[in-house]
């Protein structure tokens, strides 16, 4: 299949651009039934003779291409308006049939604040893209996107949460003048999918209730079905604490799919060199060391324990917290013993055969370093954050 992108240099045009490369080279081999063989990409920098050969071509077509900050209003309509024009009318030359989808925007159903030139562009080429669909027999998918976000978003342009992100990542300020507005987001590895969707037929068809999507399976427009509804407040709440994780190496609950962990992953694509590495604080002595590495409030904290040749650690017990020992370098022994009993729980543990060991609740259990010249390295998962005002700590050897 050979696939025209154009405003290819674009946000939402680079990262298909990227996916659809990692499908084309076997990269990405989640989509078996996707063969991309040839990308015309087509933006700014591009001729009139490319776009003609592209258009000639062209298996399929990404219109992605528009205006969104012109110098006059007037620009709105020629970019968003006149580029479709152009680019059917040069289809319609090769007698190129092809399915085609339009990147529009939800201000294109002209309500309320979206009632601007801006919008009226947008409804013009969705008119002129259903028009070419009746009059061609062509399939147009017409996508009538709300505010996007994630990495390669261009700050300080038309995307509040590309600007968050990198202002914060970049000790920059913000202003927020109300903190309750809420957005309607989309996270572009939900457009992408959605876009590769498209691609093998099976795009997510909708109707707008006003400004909502309401997905129907004969709907006149498309829609990716996830996005997230998110208050300004909320937004800006998470990139503090994601900007403060060096300092506290507190991680906010992340769950699958939630908008907390597709922010946390646009937020990091803005760092700077100077923050994309941060020292943690190693707790030494002639033992070794010990460094906490990052905690949860739900899910504990991981640490990494070093110890000296000849060392042992630990000697003490829970009532409720549990860990996982895993040594990750070198050759050790843990033991474990139930409190009140005499048994003793030996386990031979080595960075050559890494496996987990149980540290039980109520089982005292150490580490001990069987090498005479080389370090220990453990890596350490407790259940539950250290508390030092209940730190459900007891001192008691092993043996």
């Amino acid at each position: 299949m050979n696939i025209l992108i154009t405003g290819a240099a674009g946000f939402v045009g680079k990262n298909l651009t990227e996916a659809l490369k990692s499908i084309r080279d076997g990269k990405d081999k989640t989509h078996p039934n996707l063969a991309v063989d040839e990308l015309y990409l087509y933006d700014l920098g591009s001729t009139a003779e490319e776009l003609d050969a592209y258009c000639a071509k062209a298996d399929f077509v990404f219109n992605l291409a528009g205006v969104n900050r012109p110098q006059t209003p007037e620009e709105f309509m020629q970019g968003n308006f006149g580029f479709a024009s152009h680019l059917l009318d040069t289809l319609k030359r090769h007698g190129n049939t092809c399915p085609m989808v339009l990147s529009s925007s939800i201000q294109a159903t002209l309500i309320g604040r979206y009632d601007s030139d801006y919008g009226r562009s947008k409804k013009a080429g969705e008119d002129l893209f259903f028009c070419y669909g009746k009059e061609t027999g062509a399939k147009v998918l017409v996508y009538r996107f709300p505010n996007l976000f994630g990495k390669w978003c261009r700050p300080n342009y038309n995307s509040a949460v590309a600007t968050f992100c990198n202002n914060i990542a970049n000790d920059l300020p913000i202003t927020v003048n109300d903190p309750a507005v809420q957005l309607e987001l989309l996270y572009i590895d939900d457009l992408i999918d959605e876009m590769l969707a498209a691609l093998e037929g099976q795009e997510h068809r909708c109707e707008f209730d006003g400004i909502q999507t309401v997905l129907t399976e004969n709907g006149t427009f498309c829609a990716a079905p996830v996005t997230h509804k998110v208050t300004l407040g909320e937004i800006v709440a998470l990139l503090e604490a994601f900007r403060d994780q060096p300092q506290t190496l507190t991680v906010p609950e992340i769950p699958k799919g939630s908008f907390a962990k597709k922010l946390y992953s646009t937020y990091l694509s803005y760092l700077p060199k100077d923050k994309v590495a941060f020292p943690l604080k190693m707790n030494v002595d002639a033992r070794g060391s010990f460094t906490e590495l990052l905690r949860s409030e739900k899910c504990g904290q991981v640490s990494i324990n070093i110890s000296k040749p000849g060392i042992t650690k630990g000697q003490h017990w829970h009532h409720t917290k549990w860990e996982f020992f895993i040594v990750v370098s070198g050759r050790g022994l843990i033991q474990l013993r139930k409190i009140g009993t005499d048994e003793v729980l030996n386990f031979e543990v080595s960075g050559d055969k890494i496996e987990a060991v149980h540290m039980l609740p109520g089982y005292t259990h150490n580490i001990i370093n069987l090498s005479d010249t080389d370090d220990l390295v453990t890596v350490m998962w407790a259940n539950e954050c250290f508390d030092p005002n209940k730190p459900d700590t007891f001192f008691e050897v092993v043996e």
